[in-house]
């Protein structure tokens, strides 16, 4: 690998995802790094918090670690397995790797075989029972037009328009869940470029490229804290609980082109969050500011409810969710590592329900799942904890114009809301964190 950076200092601010991968290709590059975060640890947007669970344990103290959001990866996230290989995760053992399955509580749904992904969609599709012929003869024309037209679509359009002329059915059990998985904006709303750019690198990627990764561990486990400890054996200054208040640009003489509170770099990553990245970008590229400070949001909401008489089929299903019913999925904690009878159910693109306030979406969750699984999630304490993440993704509509990875003479950002090909997810942000270090590299 190059040494663009050999010699030269590199401030990360933002130790998330995207941070992390930046900060270990730096290192990687010969960059003198220093990982400046706000919080008392890493990881952002995907790290572990510490839940009550009845004496159930993880971590020695009475809690429980899970996931301030359930995470979903794919075998089509390259750069995300080759970043835990680097910092010395193996994926094999740290993710549960399942053929697709959007398998719902009555035992309908999709399930893909293993095998090349589109010869498991054939195979997958042709095995649905709760689609009769015209509804797999009507999906697998569209995946056909699709992939003749190169998963490539008008820039306006929307999931929902894409999809209009599918079946009901098909629109309901297939499309508006991945849709909802991927991009976290509602199908009506949901970049159909966007979409496609995903369904391509899973369906036409390799052997297992479609499959689901589950992860094993707490995510905090996955990549934070393997990631911290892999930047500092190499060298690098990781400061958490470090609030970046001021960055200057350096017109003095002195061979330091930016300055962080009074601290000389060569070049910055603004890996933090987009609101954060635009009020230190203001004084210096305005209009790269304006275009970070005007994304908008979709949130998510996390139920976690126990009943220790349930063990789920997979450790994944997929919910309807509807008017009276936020969530899209449950996970069977219990089947990856967390303490058993633990679940957790995910709401996405969850605006509606945060408007309402979390005592009602909490009621709302628990009512869903009594619905879903009868007999149980019965006790008063069932619903133990409720989340919401506000700002988890950026709305990711058509035609969404993202800032660009430059934003100034060795000042660049990285962010799963930066512009690339990828909505907000974790193999976006880590494309994201290595396409920062590329573009510093091709600036010097």
């Amino acid at each position: 690998m190059t040494r663009a950076g050999a010699g030269r200092r590199l401030a990360v601010v933002g130790a998330g995802w995207a941070g992390l991968a930046a900060a270990v290709r730096g290192v990687d590059q010969g960059w003198h790094v220093t990982v400046f975060e706000l919080a008392g640890q890493a990881g952002g947007r995907a790290r572990s918090v510490a839940l009550p669970a009845s004496g159930q344990s993880t971590d020695g103290a009475g809690l429980a670690l899970v996931d301030n959001g359930q995470h979903i990866l794919i075998g089509a996230y390259a750069r995300t397995l080759a970043l835990l290989r680097h910092v010395g995760v193996d994926p094999q053992s740290a993710l549960l790797r399942r053929p697709l399955t959007l398998a719902y509580p009555d035992g309908t749904g999709l399930r893909l075989p293993p095998g090349p992904p589109l010869q498991a969609l054939l195979r997958g599709v042709a095995a649905h029972a709760g689609w009769g012929w015209r509804d797999k003869a009507a999906l697998l024309a569209a995946a056909t037009r699709w992939w003749s037209q190169g998963f490539r679509c008008d820039a306006t359009l929307t999931v929902a328009a894409l999809c209009a002329e599918l079946p009901a059915a098909v629109r309901r059990d297939l499309i508006d869940p991945l849709c909802i998985a991927a991009l976290n904006t509602p199908a009506a709303q949901a970049s159909a470029t966007v979409f496609l750019r995903v369904l391509q690198d899973a369906l036409l990627g390799d052997r297992g490229s479609a499959d689901l990764l589950l992860p094993r561990l707490p995510l905090s486990q996955l990549l934070p804290d393997p990631a911290l400890r892999w930047l500092r054996q190499h060298g690098a200054d990781v400061r958490l609980g470090h609030r970046v208040h001021a960055l200057e640009r350096v017109t003095s003489m002195s061979p330091a082109a930016w300055s962080i509170d009074g601290v000389g770099f060569d070049a910055v990553v603004l890996a933090c969050p987009a609101r954060q990245a635009a009020t230190l970008a203001a004084p210096h590229a305005a209009a790269w500011a304006a275009q970070a400070a005007a994304l908008t949001y979709e949130p998510i909401v996390t139920g976690w409810l126990r009943d220790d008489r349930l063990r789920l089929p997979a450790p994944m299903l997929a919910l309807h969710d509807g008017p009276m019913a936020p969530a899209q999925f449950i996970f069977d904690l219990g089947q990856l590592g967390q303490p058993s009878g633990l679940f957790s159910l995910v709401a996405s693109g969850a605006a509606h329900w945060v408007g309402l306030g979390l005592p009602a979406t909490g009621d709302a969750l628990l009512a869903q799942a009594r619905a879903a699984f009868p007999g149980h999630f019965q006790t008063t304490d069932a619903l133990r904890h409720l989340a919401a993440e506000r700002r988890a993704t950026f709305a990711c509509t058509p035609g969404l114009q993202r800032p660009a990875t430059a934003v100034a003479a060795g000042l660049v950002a990285a962010g799963d809301f930066v512009a690339g090909p990828y909505p907000a997810t974790l193999e976006g942000a880590v494309r994201a964190g290595e396409a920062a270090l590329a573009a510093l590299g091709s600036s010097h």
